[in-house]
């Protein structure tokens, strides 16, 4: 088994673009069903919340989390799995279609804001001309 080091206790995708339900955690899951993962919920020593069992495509999530906490995991693996859309139903394409754009955008976002901070740390930064 592989711990991963993702930490869990910020929400990985913006609250404002996805929401953080039952109603999400079951469509999640039925995503995960059609790509031939088995997710469990027990306990354990989850540094980050889960652990994926290597070469078995399944994964342990930490069942004291609550709804979000379980989102977030799930949204962390999927994030670092390759997603064969031809596999899933109309259904769960549409709901990983969302959360796709919803993680490209978190991601520009994060580059922009980077891009930003080095160029303000560049600007103030002494030329040595005096």
């Amino acid at each position: 088994m592989s711990d991963a080091s993702r930490q869990t206790d910020q929400p990985f995708i913006p609250n404002c673009m996805f929401k953080y339900t039952r109603h999400s955690l079951k469509k999640m899951e039925q995503l995960f069903q059609e790509l031939d993962y088995t997710l469990r919920y027990e306990k354990g020593n989850f540094n980050s919340g889960y652990c994926i069992v290597e070469d078995r495509n399944m994964a342990v999530i930490n069942k004291f989390f609550d709804t979000e906490g379980r989102l977030n995991v799930l949204l962390e693996i999927l994030s670092n799995t390759t997603v064969a859309e031809d596999r899933l139903s109309e259904a769960s394409r549409k709901f990983y279609r969302q959360i796709n754009n919803v993680l490209t955008a978190e991601e520009e976002i994060a580059v922009a804001e980077e891009d930003a901070a080095t160029a303000l740390a560049e600007k103030q930064e002494p030329t040595g001309d005096a």
